[in-house]
């Protein structure tokens, strides 16, 4: 069974931020069985790096809400649908 992303689930991998997630620049969330990306823009805008591998992801979404995103794996999820991508620069 996945997880949606919660703020919990932010905050307990922030350990290197003193758990403060609102300026976290890089986020680990590896292994977590999360399938949705729901929120992630509201509570960490600042994110330069995310690691997302490995996890039950089935759509790419909010990534693009990001506007400090350099580097996003989603390696070895279930990916099917990509959304809102078209400002993002590759």
């Amino acid at each position: 069974l996945g997880w949606s992303l919660t703020e919990d689930l932010i905050r307990r991998n922030a350990e290197h931020n003193d758990c403060v997630i609102f300026s976290l620049e890089e986020l680990s969330l590896h292994q977590q069985e999360i399938e949705r990306l729901e929120h992630i823009d509201k509570w960490c805008r600042d994110l330069k790096i995310l690691y997302l591998q490995n996890n039950l992801i089935g759509k790419i979404e909010n990534v693009s809400k990001l506007k400090k995103l350099e580097y996003l794996n989603l390696a070895l999820n279930n990916i099917e649908k990509i959304e809102n991508l078209e400002d993002v620069v590759y």
